[in-house]
């Protein structure tokens, strides 16, 4: 979404809003799960497949599975995130591991269900709280104006709790941000 190039295809999906406008206001942390998993670039594409009660990710061509080796990475990875402190996150839409809903699952005759790609799975589990959007709904004015808020009125929780607080601070922040 930053213009690396580190697709499957050896692409990008550079995002002009994330890079442009927004990115003069915050600091990204580029994140490509599948790279950083050591799956190179460029790569045979995945999907994410129900095997009886688990969702797993395989390679479409060769059926190589990389659940394992893709979730001790995303464990690892969101530990790392925490030191550094997010105030926000953007996710790419539909991918088996980046993305947050709507990610096709595949049975044996096709997609069955939607679910989430796994590292956009731990990342939701280990920020519940963390403003999280998909890059595919920022295109929609109402949802990216709601997510800039949230970042933005997070960082500023985060500095309110960060230092030594109070109760009239704590109410004065609350009313600002109705």
């Amino acid at each position: 979404l930053l213009g690396e190039h580190v697709r499957f295809d050896g692409g990008h999906k550079r995002d002009p809003f994330l890079v442009e406008t927004f990115g003069r206001y915050v600091e990204w942390v580029p994140v490509c799960p599948e790279v950083e998993a050591g799956l190179g670039v460029p790569r045979e594409s995945m999907r994410l497949r129900r095997v009886e009660d688990e969702v797993r990710l395989f390679t479409n061509k060769t059926g190589i599975d990389h659940t394992d080796a893709m979730r001790r990475y995303a464990s690892k990875r969101v530990a790392g995130l925490a030191a550094r402190e997010l105030c926000g996150y953007v996710l790419k839409k539909g991918s088996p591991s980046c993305g947050m809903e709507r990610v096709k699952i595949y049975g044996s005759s096709g997609p069955v269900q939607s679910g989430r790609g796994l590292f956009a799975e731990a990342l939701l589990q280990a920020f519940p709280h963390l403003p999280v959007e998909e890059e595919g709904r920022l295109n929609d004015p109402h949802l990216r104006e709601n997510f800039v808020e949230r970042v933005f009125a997070y960082r500023r929780l985060r500095s309110l709790f960060g230092g030594r607080w109070t109760i009239g601070r704590l109410v004065a922040f609350h009313t600002a941000h109705k």
